[in-house]
């Protein structure tokens, strides 16, 4: 932990657990994560009630052409599912991810100095982990590749790294953070180790960029056996995607990180929109559905019972295709990649 002469390092002490930095003498980060959870539960009856509602919720599959989905209602998100937007969030709550707003019984791992993993208290897979920084800054991957990275390597090969960008699904868009669950529970995982699904579309430094088929939304998938590569390609996708869209800020985008062995894979999703049009609707004609990489990875949060119970494969192939950035523009920044 950090020493207390200032009121910040007191405040992070109180809010600590357990420190993880990577020495080779520390307990895992994964056998860390799971004691904190067991921990939390004893003290913060939000996130013990939280873990007991999960297993209440109710779950479907959905087949659609050439994929699946599974539907998940879960009222407890109706807040996340309803958030505000962007700039009017931002002026009307205090974050929730900064320290001195973190609730009573709410306590962390310090992450290499930098980040505080804590656990979530309405989650949508199990053991569900919010990677949060201490600073009070603007979300972007960017500029955090290598952290992104470094969470993988740390987790390991049973555990998937997350993130949302500011503008398509991050609870906390002012606050950078990723998020960090047990790999294996999104229905994509499994179709994108189909190779007649995916399409080699060319090389950049040796790591290879595929493109998805078959799957109603647009995914480009990096891999490679050298994590600095694979980062150093993604930002140059990122920045290609920038160009092509004429934007001063972040592309829309979503990403999975799995590190399995010798190879790194990222998974990202473009976008264009946050939310598709029937969000929007009054009445019985609105489905609240809000999709953020865990939508995009194949698992649609439903907090209304009325859109658990309706949704079928079409509307489902309508949201992705309307919420997911044109194939044409996403093969256009590939192109653009030097």
């Amino acid at each position: 932990m950090t020493t207390a002469n200032h009121p910040r390092d007191r405040l992070l002490n109180q809010k600590t657990h357990v420190t993880f930095d990577g020495e080779e003498t520390s307990q895992s980060l994964p056998a860390l994560c799971l004691e904190l959870v067991s921990e939390q539960k004893k003290v913060w009856q939000v996130l013990r009630e939280g873990f007991e509602y999960l297993k209440e919720v109710r779950e479907r599959n959905l087949s659609c052409r050439g994929f699946s989905v599974r539907l998940q209602y879960n009222p407890k998100r109706i807040t996340s599912s309803m958030a505000i937007g962007v700039e009017r969030n931002r002026k009307e709550r205090p974050c929730f991810l900064c320290l001195d707003h973190l609730p009573e019984g709410q306590k962390g791992i310090l992450y290499r100095n930098s980040y505080l993993i804590l656990c979530n208290p309405m989650p949508v897979l199990s053991f569900q982990f919010t990677v949060s920084h201490l600073d009070h800054r603007d979300q972007e991957i960017a500029e955090n590749i290598d952290t992104f990275f470094q969470l993988m390597d740390d987790f390991g090969s049973r555990w998937v790294v997350l993130y949302n960008g500011p503008r398509c699904g991050a609870s906390a868009p002012d606050h950078h953070h990723f998020h960090v669950a047990p790999s294996g529970q999104m229905p994509i995982e499994k179709e994108i180790r189909e190779q007649k699904k995916l399409t080699l579309i060319r090389k950049v430094e040796g790591v290879p960029l595929y493109r998805v088929r078959g799957v109603g939304r647009e995914i480009i998938i990096l891999e490679g056996d050298d994590p600095m590569v694979v980062a150093d390609v993604s930002k140059n996708y990122l920045k290609a995607l920038k160009q092509v869209l004429l934007l001063d800020e972040e592309p829309m985008i979503n990403i999975a990180g799995f590190h399995e062995e010798r190879r790194w894979r990222l998974v990202i999703f473009p976008r264009r929109k946050h939310r598709p049009d029937v969000f929007f609707k009054e009445g019985e004609d609105q489905i609240v559905v809000s999709p953020g990489v865990i939508e995009m990875g194949g698992i649609l949060v439903t907090p209304l019972e009325k859109d658990f119970e309706r949704l079928d494969g079409a509307t489902v192939e309508s949201i992705y295709k309307e919420v997911s950035l044109e194939g044409e523009t996403v093969q256009e920044a590939i192109n653009a990649m030097g």
